[in-house]
């Protein structure tokens, strides 16, 4: 067997950031995905190896799992042939899910019966800082085995915050996610209503990135891919709309005030009804008046 450092499971827009910079850093990185399309041009990179997450499990340090939610890691963890089946002493695994805090406290609880550590970390920052190197990591977990694998997340984050117990990390996530998703419609709107007056929108974005309504929402997304007409934020409705549900659930599980996120996941609602699910949510701009009336 191979003697991989760490290991990255899922290779998606995400992931493949995250596994290129480890490789770039020269740290022996394992890598598998469940598309044989992503896993190839692995294959033949120089410290990088393609490796099922048991194999991971027996020969790694670490392991990152960047994959859709939950479940899919449940599905890798369980099992003889799981990683917990095959874990060597002292394995890490890192959830970089946006998971409801529940769940990730129970894949923890699951993984410290087989003595491996589980820490949940919700990111910042996108397919952009995946692949700069730049992600803001929100974790949740056993501090002492982050302080002993943190090295090898330095290869594509600019910050790490420790927050606290098992869950704490993902619990951020979901409110961070409820704000900036509800700070991108509120901009829509600011937008929709702007150009109703007559006023362009690029002046519009203009002004608030110089005034006090700036926001990643202005700064970012409006210029690259809603005032470019590219449509191309890399993300789809339904992961806006899983995020949101999520985190008015959280909230009212709380007893906390999630108006503004209420009004948000309605809106995702309406565009999930128009068969928007698959569509990049840059195009909420774009349709906003279909989906409104809709």
């Amino acid at each position: 067997m191979q003697n991989m450092k760490i290991g990255v499971v899922g290779l998606g827009n995400m992931g493949s950031g995250i596994a290129n910079n480890l490789i770039r850093a020269k740290l022996p990185t394992a890598v598998w995905d469940v598309s044989a399309k992503a896993v190839k041009p692995y294959a033949k990179k120089k410290n990088a190896a393609v490796m099922a997450p048991a194999e991971m499990a027996a020969g790694c340090d670490a392991i990152i799992f960047v994959v859709p939610a939950s479940p899919e890691i449940e599905a890798h963890l369980k099992g003889k042939s799981g990683v917990l089946g095959n874990a060597r002493e002292g394995l890490v695994l890192y959830d970089f899910t946006t998971s409801d805090p529940a769940h990730t406290r129970r894949l923890a609880k699951m993984a410290a019966k087989k003595g491996v550590a589980y820490l949940d970390a919700g990111m910042s920052g996108g397919a952009t800082g995946a692949a700069a190197g730049t992600l803001t990591l929100m974790m949740g977990g056993d501090a002492k085995a982050l302080r002993r694998t943190r090295k090898y997340l330095k290869p594509f984050t600019s910050k790490i915050f420790h927050l606290g117990p098992s869950g704490a990390g993902h619990t951020l996530k979901l409110i961070h996610n409820m704000v900036c998703h509800s700070c991108f419609m509120a901009t829509v709107e600011g937008g929709r209503m702007a150009e109703r007056a007559g006023i362009k929108l690029k002046d519009m974005v203009d002004v608030f990135n110089v005034a006090n309504a700036r926001s990643y929402a202005s700064e970012v997304r409006f210029p690259k891919h809603i005032l470019s007409k590219k449509w191309d934020a890399k993300s789809r409705v339904y992961n806006l709309h899983k995020d949101l549900g999520m985190a008015v659930a959280l909230g009212h599980a709380l007893g906390a005030e999630v108006a503004h996120g209420e009004a948000t996941l309605g809106f995702l609602k309406k565009a999930m009804s128009l068969g928007m699910s698959e569509k990049d949510y840059a195009l909420l701009y774009r349709d906003f008046e279909k989906i409104r009336k809709g």
